[in-house]
This record gives structure tokens, sequence and C-alpha cells, in this order.
């Protein structure tokens, strides 16, 4: 991030001109601004002067100011990457998704806005300052980029032990607030056993994952008064391999930035950390192409064609492209996918994940692929990430597949972040759960893992205590999500710590509807109705604003107003829709107008049919209509999908043997 000028600014602003967002936006220099034609929040076009650069390589976004303190990242940019490879030239980085003026995507809604997306990772420092009363941004920092401070912390006590004569030789740390040493005096040797490379001594702690983690992983912040001596997830979430963002198979699909793939790697396993590969001064790789990975893996064994079986020098060759094939974001950014893994052609083909084989060889199919790594290695140990294949079967609900899963949460050879993702795919699958599994979880010393074991701690109350207590902010948050009683001082706490984090983030519309839930919850029904309406206003179809919105006008007894809201969700709302008109439904029976009820029960069931709570209630509603036989239809269908979902297997048995 630099301050626009002729010096940082890569693209030439002559009066080009682009095809964006639904109009036409143009690019040109005058009196020494560097302005973009477009139009605004308004729907009406204007100059918009560029005060900040966004990137160098392989592209270059810039940031335009925008009342209320907001610097917003335009949604065009230009490709530096060399004409000859296809760049020089302005791109549309979401092609084929029009965003109006007043839309979350639309360069100047929320989703594109820096104080929130981009800052704290492109400066140092950075106090995000949003006001929740007026909607405004006081965003500081104290240096534009990546500073020394960002990663090491604070300097002043670093220089003020500098100054010192003498120095104080007994501080290790020189002042600093952490000291990244995990490497200092480490070599990697080959295994005597097995030939394989070796860490001199095990890495016991995770210092510079969790330093780079800060910016390289999908997270959420939940604070900014947090320093590079404090774990990850004393001022963050970590995304887990969760399946809007990764493949079954754990290979990323959205921008994950690294984190949570390479934690799933055997290389993390086994001790690898950042700088092993990457020199971060220089932000140049320890050696060059596959000499990074010769430093640990002995060419002898692994730079041969009896390794790789393709023609040395050629692209089958290269390390990377077969353990870290690269996915494309934003047109033209290329990215490694760092979970490192042994090709898996038929795992791959089963989950429905991309095959790094047949990407190349794109006339072979996976099986192909499978039968000729089988023919090289015929006695191959089992690859590390081995939860794929029951990852997807519990996505489709297939029979045994929970069992699978649980059994991956238990699995202390698993990584922290996979059983994480396995309890969490449970809780979204609506399985149930092990107590022995959540146990396991709640008490690992992998924050993590009692991550994990928080979100789902209303399957077992009796851990809440003790995750309510936790070191780490992001469990104690979690965990005050699964409260249902807030009476004790640490549920009293945690609850506040919930509240101020997300007040901290209310300039999003999800963040500001969790603290209304929040405060709805607590009873706090009047303010927690301002701040739904708020969000409403701030993104109209924003679903989960108006369900909560109606389900604080159903406890204030106010059951018209909810069922208007509900409507006016079906209309405006851009997802779970199912979930409106389930809730829709559950107004009009409270409303005794039982058949628009089974009206938007049906309607409900028709949009998901693989929620299992939207089946059960509409089974319920049509037997207590009296309508046996549409309602077994429909528990008939719902236990194709679910076969082993106890709710419903429960509800077929209520209706007693079949005639």
């Amino acid at each position: 991030m630099q301050a626009a000028s002729a010096d940082s600014i890569k693209a030439p602003f002559a009066g080009e001109s682009l095809q964006h967002q639904g109009s036409v936006s143009g690019f040109r220099q005058e009196q020494g601004q560097w302005l973009i034609h477009t139009q605004g929040s308004d729907g009406h076009e204007a100059d918009f002067p560029v005060q900040y650069t966004f990137g160098v390589m392989p592209l270059q976004q810039y940031l335009l100011a925008l009342p209320g303190g907001r610097l917003q990242a335009f949604t065009a940019a230009w490709d530096t990457r060399p004409a000859a490879a296809g760049g020089q030239r302005w791109i549309d980085l979401y092609p084929g998704q029009p965003a109006t003026p007043g839309s979350p995507q639309h360069w100047s809604g929320y989703q594109q806005n820096w104080n929130f997306m981009c800052a704290d990772c492109h400066a140092t420092h950075v106090l995000k300052n949003f006001n929740v009363t007026d909607n405004t941004f006081n965003t500081t920092w104290s240096e534009l980029g990546v500073g020394c401070e960002a990663c090491h912390g604070a300097g002043s006590a670093h220089m003020q032990w500098a100054t010192n004569s003498p120095r104080d030789s007994t501080d290790l740390q020189k002042g600093l607030s952490i000291r990244l040493d995990e490497r200092k005096g480490i070599s990697w040797q080959p295994h005597p056993g097995t030939g394989k490379p070796q860490r001199s001594s095990p890495r016991s702690t995770a210092k510079e994952l969790d330093v780079c983690a800060r910016c390289h992983s999908r997270r959420a912040q939940l604070t900014d008064a947090v320093t590079a001596a404090d774990p990850l997830t004393q001022g963050f979430t970590p995304a887990l391999i969760d399946q809007d963002l990764y493949f079954d198979d754990g290979q990323m699909h959205e921008e994950v930035y690294n984190h949570a793939s390479f934690l799933q790697s055997r290389m993390q396993a086994h001790g690898v950390t950042c700088s092993d590969c990457h020199e971060p001064h220089s932000q140049t790789l320890r050696a060059p192409g596959d000499g990074v990975c010769l430093q640990c893996h002995a060419s002898a064994s692994y730079a041969q064609t009896s390794h790789h079986f393709h023609p040395v020098e050629s692209a089958g060759a290269r390390c990377a492209n077969c353990h870290m094939p690269v996915r494309t974001y934003l047109q033209v950014d290329q990215r490694h996918d760092h979970s490192l893994r042994i090709p898996q052609p038929a795992v791959s083909a089963a989950v429905g994940a991309p095959d790094v084989c047949t990407s190349c060889h794109s006339k072979r199919d996976s099986r192909w692929a499978q039968r000729i790594i089988d023919q090289h290695y015929p006695h191959a140990a089992p690859a590390f990430q081995t939860f794929g294949r029951a990852f997807a079967a519990l996505r489709h609900h297939q029979p045994g597949a929970a069992a699978e899963v649980t059994a991956i949460a238990r699995d202390s050879q698993q990584p922290a972040v996979v059983r994480a993702s396995a309890l969490r795919r449970l809780q979204q699958a609506g399985a149930d759960i092990d107590s022995q599994a959540l146990s396991l979880a709640a008490t690992h010393s992998d924050a993590l893992l009692r991550m994990g074991a928080a979100e789902v701690a209303s399957r077992a109350p009796n851990l809440l205590p003790s995750l309510l207590a936790d070191s780490q902010l992001a469990v104690r948050l979690m965990a005050s999500q699964q409260l249902t009683d807030a009476s004790g001082q640490a549920a009293r706490s945690a609850l506040q710590e919930y509240q101020d984090s997300q007040r901290y983030n209310a300039d999003r519309p999800e963040h500001r509807t969790n603290l209304a839930d929040s405060l709805r919850q607590q009873g706090n029904l009047v303010a927690a109705e301002t701040q739904f309406r708020a969000v409403i206003a701030q993104d109209s179809g924003l679903t989960a604003a108006y369900l909560g919105l109606a389900e604080t006008q159903r406890v204030r007894g106010q059951e018209g107003e909810a069922e208007q809201t509900l409507r006016a969700a079906s209309q405006k709302g851009r997802e779970e829709l199912a979930r409106v008109m389930l809730a829709l439904g559950l107004s009009l029976v409270r409303q005794q107008r039982y058949d628009e009820a089974l009206q938007a029960l049906a309607d409900a069931e028709r949009r998901d049919p693989d929620d299992v709570q939207i089946a059960y209630t509409y089974c319920v509603a049509l037997q207590e209509r009296g309508l046996t036989r549409q309602s077994k239809a429909v528990l008939q269908r719902a236990l194709k999908r679910h076969p082993g979902q106890t709710d419903l297997l429960q509800l077929l048995q209520a209706y007693g043997p079949a005639p």
C-alpha cells in the first residue's frame, strides 16, 4: 500500500476505459490527480481521485475515498504483468458478476471496504476506530505497508535496549515483544531409517506460524488490541477446513491465504515452519525453484525420474507443480496450495476436487492417473490427508458417514485443524456428536480444537465452564454463543467480550446482526430491534437480520409485524429463503391461519429439501391437520436424504407400524 504518486501508480491513466459493473469506467490524469470516472454509491457518474495504490505484481488495485472515513478498493485493476504474458491492461476483477450501486459487491459497497477487508494486513499498527453510532471510521495506522513492527511488535522498547550502555545481555528478546527463534540452531537431516528429512529437535511452539497467520489466513478479527506476541486466537477466529472454502479433501477452493492449508500438511506436523521455505525480509524463497524443496529432500532421491516419473526439467518434474498446484484468483493472481499433498487422483475424483495429474494430462481421466501412480508406487504409504472421502460422504448424508467423521474428530494422529473441522461439519450436518470426542477437543492443548469444541458445546453443557474461562479470546467468544444462562460471572464476562467484538466489527452487517441477536437473547429487545433495523438499512438483502427482527417482534407480542417483516425478507433476501418461509409458516400457525401456514412450509421444504428442521416441522404440521399420508411422504423423502437422523426416525416411530 502506497500513497498515489507517479512512482507508485503502474497504470497509464491515459484515457483508457473499461466496461465494468454495468457501466463504463474511465481512467485519466488531470491536474496532478489520477481519476477514475465511474458510478458512485448513489448511481450517478463522477470523478473519484485515487488515494492509494494497492499491490504491485501481478495486479494493482486503487483505493478511492468515500464519506465517513471509508477507503474503497476499486473492483477493476491494472494487470501489471508484461504484455507478452497478457498483461498491461485493465481487468474486471469480478467478470460476469454485475453489481449495482448499493449492493455489497459494488466497489462502493462494504465487501470492498479497505478499513475492514484490507487495512490490518497492508499497513502496520492499524486501529480501525469504527463509530457504531454515526456509522463512520477514523482509521489510523503507524506505517503504510508491512513494517518491522507488524511481525516483531512495538519497537520503542527495542530502541531503548539498543541505546542502553551497557546493553542488558540477559534480555534475549532485545526489548522486542516476541523472539522468532524457532529455527535457531535447527537443521534438517535424513532419518537414518527412512531417509526422509527430520528436524534436529522437535518444534514445540507455533510462534512464527501465528505471526504469519495474522495475515496469511482466512480469519475474522476480534479486536485490534492484540500484538505480534499474542497467539493467533487471542485476536482472531481462524477459518477451518469449511466446505464453502475448501474442497472436501482439503484443497483450497476460495481465497484462504495458506494457513489452514498448511496446518493440515505432513510438513507442518513434522515441524516445518514458514521461514524454512520463505525468507520473510526479502520476500523470496530460501532457494530458487526446486532448490527450496531440495534443502531437505535429498536430490538423489527426489529430483529423479524414479520419483516423479517425468522427464527431468519438464513441468511435471517440478516439485510445486505436483505437490502445490496453483489456483487463480482475481483473474491473474496464481497462488500455490500449501497443503503440500501427495496427489490422490482417485480421491479427487470421488469428492469432486481438482486432480493435479489431469490438469496437465487433460485428455486422460483420474482412473488413468491413479493407475500410473499405483504402478510406480505399489507399496506406497497412505497419504497424510485421509479425511476427504469421509467429509464428502457426510456432506452428501451417506449412511455411516457421521461415524467416520466422528472417528476423525477423535483421532489424535489427525492435525488439530482437521479434527476441529470434523466437529463443525458434524454440527452443520445435524449429526450426533460423540461426547468423548467433545471432551478430548475441549481439553486439548491446541486452541483451534478447543475452539471447535466450543462451537458445539451446547451438546455438552458440562464443558462450557472451562471453555468460557479459556486463555484464548476466540475460544471464549465461541463458547459464549452457546450460553442459555448468562447468570454466572464467567458467562457474563464472556458475553460482554462477545458483544464488544461484534461492536468492533459493527461496520459489517453480519457482525451487527450478531450483536442484535445477543442483545435479544439477553432480553434487551428495544436495543436489539434498533440494531436489526440498522442492519437492514445497511444491507436490505441480509436475510438473517429480517429473521432476527421478526423473532424480536414475536417475543414482544407483535405477531402481525413479525409476519410483515418475514414477507419483506421473502422479497428482498439473498439467501436462506427456505428459513424465511419456515419462520413465516410458524408465524401463521401461531395466528391459526393453518392453510396459509402449510403453503409456506411446503415452499420452505421445496426450497431446501435437505434441511432436517424444515422437513420435521412440515411433517408435524401436516399430521396435526390430519394429513397423515402427505406427512409420511415428506418424512420418507427426508429419510432418504438423512437415513440415520434421530429426530426423523423418532417421528417415523411415532406414526406406528405401516398398515
